[in-house]
């Protein structure tokens, strides 16, 4: 039970972490490290959605022969469908964009950028716990270390989007405790939505499978929507690609050696 309630606060520790470069920096972040950090957390979110979640969803099913990836198909659309649904029903801004998503509200543009970040670190949530319970039941060659390891390797991608979060917060006119705060309890629906799932998969161990390719679809639907054109726009989109390269390999490296 320890290592599961560690495993669900360490990526919201990342974010804590990186939303107080708010303290630290004066004006707004670099360009080009804002396009390496971004590059980064797609890697590393890709390759979590990969090693963690699509293959252990393939190989939990493995039994059943060539419809084994029945359940990766199914859940990896699903997981997409609902964070596009997610995007259509809840007003929200994007960074470095001037104009809302989602249906027309009084919101404030503070307030919007916070519902924009909580929509993506949603199935970052769902990803750690899912991966957890997996670990718990031994599916898919899932182990408590492979759990942790996932973990980590968000809440190091969780470090940089904690302070492009924070950052612009600070750049639309809020003091820097407040843009501090708003950035760290924007990580607060990762463990929340992780335990969720955890609680959840305990009753329905037959749908794991399609649970873990369903967190790798949300989290491919960020990737898609959201990272990878912030990062491809612009100058410097090259350390965009090196960023991604290395988060990737990171991710990777972590998934194998912890396995």
């Amino acid at each position: 039970m320890a290592t599961l309630v560690i495993g669900l606060l360490i990526p919201l520790l990342g974010t804590i972490l990186g939303s107080a470069f708010v303290f630290f920096m004066k004006d707004e972040m670099p360009e080009r490290v804002q396009k390496s950090l971004l590059g980064f957390a797609s890697g590393v979110m890709v390759a979590a959605s990969v090693w963690s979640l699509l293959i252990p969803s393939m190989e939990m099913e493995a039994d059943t022969g060539v419809w084994s990836v029945l359940p990766a198909a199914v859940g990896f659309l699903l997981g997409i469908g609902f964070l596009l649904l997610l995007d259509e029903i809840t007003p929200h801004l994007h960074l470095g964009t001037s104009t809302p998503e989602g249906p027309r509200s009084k919101l404030s543009r503070t307030a919007m950028l916070a519902l924009a970040v909580t929509i993506h670190n949603l199935p970052e949530g769902m990803a750690v716990g899912v991966v957890f319970a997996g670990a718990e039941q031994g599916a898919g060659g899932l182990t408590l270390a492979s759990a942790v390891a996932v973990s980590l390797g968000i809440a190091i991608q969780n470090i940089p989007e904690g302070a492009i979060i924070s950052m612009p917060m600070r750049a639309e006119g809020n003091s820097r405790w407040r843009s501090f705060l708003i950035g760290s309890l924007s990580g607060a629906v990762e463990p929340i939505g992780g335990l969720a799932v955890v609680l959840l998969a305990s009753f329905l161990t037959p749908v794991l499978p399609y649970m873990l390719a369903f967190a790798a679809g949300a989290m491919f639907y960020v990737v898609v929507e959201e990272l990878i054109p912030e990062a491809s726009t612009g100058k410097h989109t090259n350390l965009s690609t090196i960023g991604f390269a290395v988060g990737f390999v990171l991710m990777m490296v972590l998934d194998v050696v912890m396995a």
